[in-house]
């Protein structure tokens, strides 16, 4: 082989190995089911495609029935579709004390440079020591703080049913603490998000001003598992292009 063949050849080699290493992680994870196959009886249930935004190859990994998160590094990992009326089922629990994470509904899924995290309605899911760890001048937050706030965020507006400030609180504690698993059901309709925890809706925002757009998981710093995640999609809204995130090529 010659020099430039060999050149050539070792070019190519330094690409396709930088071209592979530079693919975001992409994880096959949980189910989405359209409403019309349910009331049908078809069975055109699949698995989403969730894509790395900015987090890291080790931040994410399937085991079993779970998807695991370490929490580091700060960001998220978004679906591959958007999605814009739909009801969400998804169990989670947390494996530190005051350990932070959640969902972000209806987003972009562009991380901000500051924050790192994207734009829409954030679902929290906080450990319940995260009140002990985190006082303010001497004071502990309500629990309320870590039990399912719902918040927009990055732009995006709600009007929360249960205000504290510009979020909206859960009514009623029912989270479990670290190490045991938690049920959130969010149903998302025309800009409405209602969120059951453990069997009882305790929380909800109307009016978003972003409508439909990806889902996002987040790595906040602590480890998080999931498990039994499942997307109903509904029909679709009436939405005008300005309250729709742009989709990412």
């Amino acid at each position: 082989m010659n020099f430039k063949v060999l050149y050539s050849t070792l070019c190519f080699l330094l690409i396709a190995v930088t071209l592979a290493f530079s693919q975001p992680t992409r994880i096959k994870f949980g189910k989405v089911t359209p409403l019309t196959s349910i009331t049908s009886g078809a069975s055109q249930e699949e698995v989403p495609l969730w894509i790395d935004v900015n987090t890291g190859p080790d931040t994410w990994k399937v085991k079993g029935e779970e998807l695991i998160c370490t929490g580091n590094p700060i960001g998220v990992m978004r679906s591959e579709k958007q999605y814009e009326n739909f009801i969400l089922h998804v169990e989670w629990k947390h494996m530190e004390a005051g350990g932070n994470s959640g969902m972000f509904v209806w987003s972009a899924a562009r991380p901000d440079e500051k924050s790192r995290l994207p734009d829409g309605v954030e679902v929290q899911m906080l450990e319940l020591d995260w009140v002990n760890l985190n006082k303010r001048n001497g004071e502990t937050p309500p629990i309320a703080y870590v039990h399912g706030e719902l918040f927009g965020v990055g732009g995006v507006q709600t009007a929360p049913d249960n205000p504290r400030g510009s979020r909206s609180k859960s009514v009623e504690n029912r989270c479990k603490g670290k190490g045991e698993w938690n049920t959130y059901d969010v149903v998302c309709v025309d800009g409405v998000i209602k969120l059951s925890v453990n069997g009882k809706f305790v929380n909800g925002i109307s009016s978003s001003s972003q409508k439909k757009g990806y889902l996002c998981l987040e790595s906040e710093g602590a480890e998080i598992h999931f498990r039994n995640l499942r997307i109903i999609e509904l029909p679709a809204g009436a939405t005008p292009a300005d309250q729709i995130a742009p989709e990412i090529k």
